[in-house]
């Protein structure tokens, strides 16, 4: 069935092959993700999970294809997407405190090269407020811990008031506060009516976290609602034979189908 690419659809891809060096990292990609998910990106290592999520927002050339946002290419509809990027991507020594980094998310009401003013301070410190560092607002950013990190680009993210939010491994490395704290958001904005796309590694935590999945191992293996995407046969297409994950994965939907 061909994908309809409609303007409901926060992220519709058709036909997109990115390639490093003419070696294909991506190819033939086709998906529509549908408004209102959690959707969790799901794959091995090298898969193009993180290589997908930056050729949608054209952070990366693509070979072939179309992306779309809402219907319009990602250019014009900036404004309705919030990132938040792999926490080893970042500069954490770049000289600037929690809250500065939260202000960078506002950027389009404070308006290039104009001064950030206090009501846009009072709505970065708000946001770090939502996400449990309010205290932390002075605090350089290589002064903070990895969940702390991760927290503060959480709250950029919230401050954008994006409808589409795409993250990028957010639950890699975190405490066991952060990662609770990151569900916590993710549902908050499912019931505000967004859309979150999450980079995912951790197999056993798939069917607490997300209702619609895509399988991703340079193509897509399958896509759609977890319960009949995630099984043990798609697993085995997407990991191959490390099955040590799989088993792991295995356990942890027989133990969710058998609490339901």
């Amino acid at each position: 069935m061909e994908p309809s690419h409609s303007a409901s659809h926060p992220l519709a891809i058709h036909d997109l092959t990115v390639a490093y060096h003419r070696k294909p990292v991506i190819w033939d990609i086709d998906l529509d993700i549908p408004e209102g998910k959690l959707v969790g990106v799901i794959g091995p290592n090298g898969a193009g999970k993180s290589t997908l999520i930056k050729a949608c927002m054209d952070l990366i050339p693509r070979a072939s294809g179309e992306i779309s946002i809402y219907g319009k290419p990602y250019k014009k509809q900036r404004s309705l997407v919030g990132y938040v990027p792999q926490r080893e991507s970042v500069d954490w020594d770049f000289p600037v405190s929690a809250q500065d980094v939260v202000a960078m998310g506002l950027y389009r009401k404070v308006g290039w090269f104009k001064p950030v003013r206090k009501k846009h301070l009072d709505k970065a410190r708000e946001m770090l407020s939502h996400v449990g560092i309010e205290h932390l607002a002075e605090r350089q950013i290589s002064q903070l811990s990895g969940g702390q990190q991760q927290r503060v680009f959480l709250a950029r993210a919230l401050a954008q008031e994006a409808k589409f939010y795409m993250m990028d491994e957010p639950f890699a490395a975190v405490d066991a506060a952060t990662e609770r704290a990151i569900v916590s958001l993710l549902r908050e904005l499912k019931n505000q009516g967004k859309t979150c796309m999450v980079v995912h590694h951790d197999l056993a935590t798939v069917t607490k976290y997300f209702d619609w999945v895509v399988l991703l191992n340079m193509r897509i293996v399958d896509a759609g609602p977890t319960e009949l995407v995630f099984t043990e046969e798609n697993l085995r297409k997407t990991y191959g034979g490390k099955l040590s994950l799989l088993d792991e994965a295995a356990q942890a939907m027989r133990h969710g189908k058998s609490h339901k």
